[in-house]
């Protein structure tokens, strides 16, 4: 009887194993889009590529993931809040009070600018952004005093990302800004090493800031966009179909972030989410931060992204 020594069939049509991963927890926003978008690939594509989401869990560092997925050790990934450390290229839109509103951020990241933001990353990283998405307009929380204004700021020990440019606003608008990893800050919330932090409404709801604060100022002083990047190497492995589904199902994990932060960032859901968790939220006085981050804060990244700059100026001007 003969013997057949050609591949079982399974081996013939193994699935393209994707490993994404993220430092948020399973609740956080991006996550839950995340693991939709992972389900929704796995399902569409009938087999044939199999991606495993790991929130929160698989590496603990933002930077670190993005290390991994440059090299190849993982195949996406999301820097989260450390995308101005991971990929400078979008410190522009982090500038502070640059970007007026989500109207505005989605004009950019969705038409040319983003487009060619991706390109540089492609170029100089080997990463393929797969979807920019939003962590929100950020706001101070603290546990000293609300904030309504810059001399409010002034004393407070401040926690920012390992980014410069959140180190800039911070200490523009009149605080201390003290760089700490994500998973060492509510320890040094609680030992008095820091203050506070800032964060989006729906993050502070979420990652439990009233768990730690009392405070939670509404000053939208930071649009935080990040992205999904996948190593280009593994995107270039896809097929056309393939690569198309995977846009498909990004741009629906893309929405799903965007509206579960947009719906969530103004006074009134704010007051909802937090006070009755014992948070005190108010409404700061935006004229006088965007004023003084015109004059201190803008100048410097104006001069070091000149084209961008401009093109994202008459972006909110449509």
């Amino acid at each position: 009887m003969a013997v057949s020594l050609a591949a079982p069939a399974i081996a013939q049509t193994a699935a393209k194993r994707v490993v994404m991963a993220s430092v948020a927890p399973p609740y956080e926003a991006s996550s839950v889009a995340f693991a939709w978008m992972a389900k929704e690939i796995n399902e569409k594509s009938k087999g044939a590529i199999d991606v495993q989401f790991h929130p929160g869990t698989l590496i603990n560092k933002e930077i670190e993931i993005i290390n991994a997925v440059k090299t190849g050790s993982i195949a996406a990934g999301t820097p989260s809040g450390a995308s101005g450390t991971t990929f400078p290229e979008i410190n522009v839109l982090l500038s502070p009070y640059l970007v007026r509103d989500y109207e505005h951020a989605y004009r950019v990241l969705n038409g040319p600018i983003g487009d060619k933001i991706d390109e540089q990353i492609q170029s100089r990283y080997q990463c393929k952004v797969l979807l920019y998405f939003d962590l929100g307009f950020r706001h101070f929380w603290n546990n000293k005093r609300p904030i309504n204004e810059p001399k409010d700021l002034n004393g407070l020990r401040i926690r920012v990302q390992q980014a410069k440019v959140y180190a800039d606003t911070v200490s523009g608008l009149g605080a201390n800004a003290v760089p700490i990893a994500w998973n060492e800050l509510y320890p040094a919330v609680q030992q008095g090493v820091v203050d506070g932090g800032d964060l989006p409404i729906v993050n502070q709801f979420l990652l439990k800031t009233y768990e730690v604060a009392k405070y939670s100022s509404l000053t939208y002083h930071n649009y935080t966009p990040t992205m999904l990047v996948m190593n280009l190497n593994v995107w270039n492995g896809f097929s056309k179909e393939q690569q198309e589904l995977i846009r498909e199902a990004a741009r629906g994990a893309q929405q799903r972030v965007r509206e579960a932060t947009e719906s969530v960032d103004s006074l009134a859901k704010a007051k909802e989410l937090l006070e009755p968790k014992g948070m005190i939220v108010n409404a700061a006085q935006l004229d006088p931060f965007r004023k003084l981050a015109q004059e201190k804060i803008w100048p410097a990244y104006q001069k070091q992204y000149p084209d961008l700059w401009d093109q994202i100026v008459k972006a909110a001007q449509v």
